[in-house]
């Protein structure tokens, strides 16, 4: 399908502005799209590295820079014409253990000061994450349109990584995960309610 279904606001107003070019610059070199997938992920490491070690501003850039490199790499198999079905696959595994070390640093972070507390909210946030994945995945091509109406795409991945990042700046791990599980959820919630009336 094109960029412009599966791209959230934040990638198509801000990030693309940001991974087009330089994925032109890397189309110059030996780079592939698929080494591209693993040094975003590579960032997500850094970036649970960060939050878990309670250096949330770094943490807060690290997750902003992950989200921006997960686009490159499509961009770079386009302009080297090297797409294939097998780099979108493992694209997609990778970006699942990205958004758990990601939320798993985040959590670490916010346990600090809430305990249990943001433990119990961080599975929410994860769980939450991993199912607007799996329901997004799971609903057939031609009713994507329908079934992602609007408001329900309001917690794709590149939003919630800009919510990590907005929340790491400002210094507030617990209301980030908040944020995250509360919209993740009623997303999850919105795209059941969508699919009696979608899927036969």
């Amino acid at each position: 399908m094109s960029e412009a279904i599966y791209d959230g606001l934040v990638s198509r107003h801000l990030n693309r502005r940001v991974s087009r070019p330089l994925a032109r610059l890397l189309a110059r070199t030996p780079a592939t799209p698929n080494q591209v997938s693993i040094a975003s992920l590579g960032l997500a490491v850094a970036c649970f590295g960060c939050f878990a070690s309670d250096y949330y501003i770094a943490g807060a850039f690290l997750a902003q820079a992950s989200s921006i490199a997960d686009g490159i790499d499509g961009d770079l198999a386009r302009l080297k014409n090297m797409t294939s079905a097998y780099g979108g696959f493992m694209d997609a595994v990778l970006d699942r253990y990205a958004d758990s070390l990601i939320l798993l640093g985040l959590t670490i972070w916010a346990a600090g000061d809430s305990g249990a507390y943001a433990w119990i909210i961080g599975f929410c946030a994860l769980a939450g994450t991993f199912t607007v994945t799996y329901t997004r995945a799971r609903i057939d091509v031609q009713a994507v349109r329908l079934f992602d109406r609007g408001i329900t795409s309001s917690a794709s991945r590149d939003v919630r990584l800009l919510i990590v990042m907005v929340g790491g700046l400002l210094g507030q791990g617990l209301l980030t995960l908040v944020v995250l599980a509360v919209l993740t959820n009623a997303v999850v919630l919105l795209r059941l309610l969508s699919a009696r009336q979608i899927l036969k």
